[in-house]
């Protein structure tokens, strides 16, 4: 297969500041793991010079082997049971407003991880009453009372990733489906939390696909999605299909908002969090 050449509005410079050595200190410190580092993030020197980072729950190993991700597969680590504490802890010492809380999969553990990830939440209430939280959630194998355990803790935002259409899904998602994504988004808005999704464009799908796929989130409730560029992190991972040009990123943002999006976050470099801390505004 021909390799595409990489257009030059995805070079980006990663620039150091004094606030990214304090929060990458931080980070190194409590021994955390940010989807920044391990999905390699091209936002990461913009995120970490504002003091900001996603936290990555549940270890860095995860029990899926998606085609488009690059955080590390395989067996995990059992859980650190003081996790929860140190994200809550990194969270005041960052002195953030605004948090956002990933994991990996753990299709490992009898509940998935549900219940680590419900404490985590209300340590990082418990320590920081006035931080907003937004968090980004596996399927938890579609497991509605795994999901309810998340909804509960009440985050601002919930988020769960679509990645990419529907016909392209079942290629480079390797046990998440579409229509299971879909029901994820559906229960949260049905217990009236702001649900959010995100997408990766550039793996093959049609402008009417991602329409399609628009019109399905709207249906479900959901409030905010974001649109960004799918870069292959290796040669083992699936291919870039095209590089989407800005402008056809500004049209997607255009088409959402027309369709009923509260935000739609869409250009190259856009990933799930990127902006999270300006997407408090459109919940509720």
């Amino acid at each position: 297969m021909n390799h595409i050449k990489k257009p030059d509005w995805l070079k980006i410079s990663i620039g150091a500041n004094a606030r990214y050595t304090k929060t990458k200190h931080i980070v190194d410190s409590h021994k955390l793991h940010t989807i920044c580092s391990s999905g390699r993030c091209p936002n990461m020197g913009e995120c970490w010079g504002k003091g900001t980072a996603t936290f990555m729950i549940g270890g860095d190993i995860c029990t899926r082997s998606c085609k488009f991700c690059n955080t590390q597969t395989g067996r995990p680590l059992p859980l650190d049971p003081e996790e929860p504490i140190h994200v809550a802890e990194s969270i005041s010492l960052m002195k953030l407003s605004h948090a956002v809380i990933t994991s990996v999969d753990r299709d490992d553990l009898t509940d998935l991880g549900a219940s680590h990830w419900a404490r985590t939440i209300m340590e990082i209430k418990r320590l920081n009453p006035k931080t907003t939280a937004e968090v980004l959630i596996p399927d938890f194998q579609g497991k509605q009372e795994l999901i309810q355990q998340i909804i509960d803790t009440r985050p601002d935002i919930i988020s769960h990733n679509m990645e990419t259409v529907r016909r392209i899904s079942p290629l480079v998602r390797s046990a998440a489906n579409y229509d299971t994504s879909l029901k994820v988004i559906r229960q949260i808005t049905d217990n009236e939390v702001t649900a959010k999704s995100g997408i990766m464009v550039g793996l093959g799908e049609s402008p009417e696909e991602v329409e399609e796929l628009m019109e399905d989130l709207l249906e479900q409730g959901c409030k905010i999605l974001t649109i960004g560029q799918y870069l292959q992190p290796t040669h083992r991972h699936y291919p870039v299909a095209e590089y989407v040009t800005p402008e056809q990123f500004k049209a997607y943002r255009e088409i959402g908002l027309k369709k009923g999006f509260r935000e739609v976050e869409s250009a190259p470099l856009v990933r799930s969090s990127y902006h999270a801390e300006k997407h408090i505004k459109f919940r509720g």
